[in-house]
């Protein structure tokens, strides 16, 4: 067969291009995307030249489908499984995991080598998964078995946005029942951040955003207000110097600002120290909500499919491959709320 995906293969260079996918090897398993959510880290990679990551670029890590083939050694993964990718795996070796944190892993483990261009040159997959591609191969340890009756265009939103969102209020922040909670942003990530906030017990969700339309879904997924007032946790979904700085002039004493967006290189923001200590104020930072697949996930599934986590409504737009650059302009306008590729 052959395959495709979208590939960052230069500054501002990209496209939909044939690849080569190489068997998995030992520790590793192939899988078919089915769906994969358009998240605004693809574009913040293509924003940012790759964004560390050696060109050319993979794109996509937010996805779900069906493995084909496993590595030697692969236990708990069979052909015929139904997995969502996740990339905010441990590899049980590095100082955070040696200390009982593997939420904290500063090495997680990535299957190098197995992704080309046509030309052989070697594909880096992005945060170590490559989605937006028919087929790609991760580390067992990457891929997580979902329900089958849990539809694939939405759980492969939990690869990502769902998990940063829900695990930002009940990992990264600990919020507790009873708790005030402002989110700055109401994308998809954001709106997940507000269903945490909502699972966790809190007693006033405020939602803020410049988009009015914005505000109204908040409120559809769980927001008690959408006007700013004192809290205990600030979510900053954002990530620019006036959400940042508004996040810091919201809390109450002793509150915390959890740091959730993706700042462009170079971002700055004042903050006033007097403040901070009078506060007794917390600053924060969520990396994709310090998730671990293997134990998220599948809490995560049970939840959509008891009703407390909302994932259809947030699947607005179903498209190709093939339309990635469409469901790039339609994140950026603000329409949608997640775009689900169908490879």
């Amino acid at each position: 067969m052959v395959d495709q995906g979208v590939v960052l293969r230069a500054p501002g260079e990209v496209g939909l291009e044939e690849i080569v996918v190489d068997a998995p090897e030992a520790g590793e398993v192939l899988v078919r995307i089915e769906a994969t959510g358009v998240c605004h880290s693809d574009l913040h990679v293509v924003q940012e030249d790759g964004w560390g990551t050696p060109l050319p670029v993979l794109l996509g890590h937010e996805g779900a489908g069906t493995v084909e083939a496993v590595g030697e050694g692969v236990d708990g993964l069979a052909v015929g499984d139904r997995v969502v990718l996740g990339w905010h795996t441990a590899c049980g070796a590095c100082v955070a995991c040696m200390r009982g944190l593997p939420r904290q892993c500063k090495r997680p483990p990535v299957a190098a080598g197995r992704l080309h261009r046509a030309d052989g040159a070697d594909l880096a997959p992005v945060l170590r998964t490559g989605t937006f591609a028919t087929r790609t191969v991760v580390p067992a340890v990457a891929a997580v078995k979902v329900p089958p009756e849990l539809a694939l265009d939405q759980a492969c939103l939990l690869g990502c946005a769902v998990a940063t969102g829900v695990m930002s209020v009940l990992e990264t922040a600990h919020v507790w029942e009873g708790a005030r909670v402002a989110v700055i942003g109401c994308g998809a990530v954001g709106l997940s951040v507000i269903q945490g906030a909502r699972i966790a017990g809190a007693s006033e969700i405020r939602a803020l955003d410049l988009d009015q339309q914005k505000l109204e879904q908040a409120l559809r997924f769980g927001a008690t207000h959408t006007e700013p007032g004192p809290v205990d946790f600030v979510f900053d979904v954002v990530g620019r110097k006036e959400t940042f700085e508004q996040a810091l002039g919201l809390l109450a004493s002793g509150g915390t600002v959890v740091l959730i967006g993706l700042s462009p290189a170079g971002e700055t923001a004042a903050v006033e120290l007097p403040y901070l200590f009078a506060r007794r104020a917390r600053i924060l930072v969520s990396h994709g909500g310090d998730h671990l697949p293997h134990e998220d996930f599948p809490r995560l599934a049970r939840w959509a499919l008891d009703g407390e986590l909302d994932l259809a409504s947030m699947v607005t737009r179903i498209a190709p491959l093939a339309a990635w650059d469409e469901a790039f302009d339609a994140m950026r306008d603000g329409a949608v709320i997640r775009t689900v590729l169908t490879p």
